[in-house]
């Protein structure tokens, strides 16, 4: 399942830090039932040893310039979030629409609307587009016994091997079904040096990539993809991803000066 929120500052421009990830997941979870919040955050789905929050969102999208470490939005804002989990989307909804104004970093926002996204049509393979940026990556020892965090690029063959066994660990946390990947690959297809987001969470770097892939999955793979995320840390903002489809000759319209989140 996945909703679509809209909202406006009631002052503007909304500025925000560069790296607001985590202004958002706040904002998430302080809009959940108290209890459902707790449950997510402090236990999650278990997979063996790993606790999945199984939720993911989007960048902010709306115009906006820099200034300095910041960004300063005007206009609506939108945000994409996503979760297999109808409860969780089911209880913020109610809760932002009770509280209809929200505090994000320093500034105060409406909510203009809350709309369900109709799940989207798609024919395997699939070609999905990153909303948030996607990370994968791998925890190494150096020769010295210390642990260093590599992060794959997409050209990687680890990057969609990695990203399958992920969507492999959410299903099975999930429905507690062991699905088979059936040979699924993940593939980038517009993906450049320009796609790599460097960002910054809690203190803590991490390396993620916007972009085009086409994954080639069984049905329960592309779902849990497009409701919980691709790759890695989609509770904190990364890997949320929708259907992408082409746009069709003479059909672009300008949008003016914006800025891209």
């Amino acid at each position: 399942m996945r909703i679509e929120v809209l909202l406006r500052g009631l002052q503007e421009p909304v500025a925000l830090p560069t790296h607001y990830n985590w202004h958002i997941q706040g904002l998430i979870y302080q809009y959940l039932d108290s209890g459902l919040a707790a449950r997510i955050h402090d236990r999650g789905w278990l997979d063996g040893n790993r606790r999945l929050k199984l939720f993911t969102f989007s960048r902010l999208r709306g115009s906006f310039r820099r200034e300095g470490s910041m960004l300063l939005f005007r206009g609506p804002l939108s945000l994409t979030i996503a979760s297999p989990v109808d409860e969780f989307l089911e209880s913020l909804s109610v809760h932002l629409v009770r509280a209809g104004v929200v505090t994000l970093g320093t500034s105060q926002l409406e909510l203009v609307s809350i709309e369900v996204l109709m799940p989207p049509r798609y024919q395997r393979p699939v070609r999905l587009k990153a909303l948030s940026p996607i990370t994968v990556y791998s925890t190494l020892e150096t020769p010295d016994g210390r642990k260093k965090t590599y992060y794959y690029a997409p050209q990687e063959p680890e990057f969609g091997r990695l990203a399958i066994e992920n969507l492999q660990r959410k299903i099975r946390a999930w429905t507690g079904e062991d699905i088979p990947p059936d040979g699924a690959t993940l593939r980038p297809v517009k993906v450049s040096n320009r796609n790599l987001v460097v960002a910054r969470y809690k203190g803590t770097i991490i390396k993620g990539w916007t972009g085009i892939y086409e994954l080639d999955a069984p049905e329960p793979y592309v779902r849990m993809a497009l409701d919980a995320g691709l790759g890695a840390k989609n509770s904190q903002g990364f890997g949320c991803v929708e259907v992408w489809e082409p746009r069709q000759r003479g059909s672009h319209k300008g949008t003016g000066n914006t800025g891209k989140s």
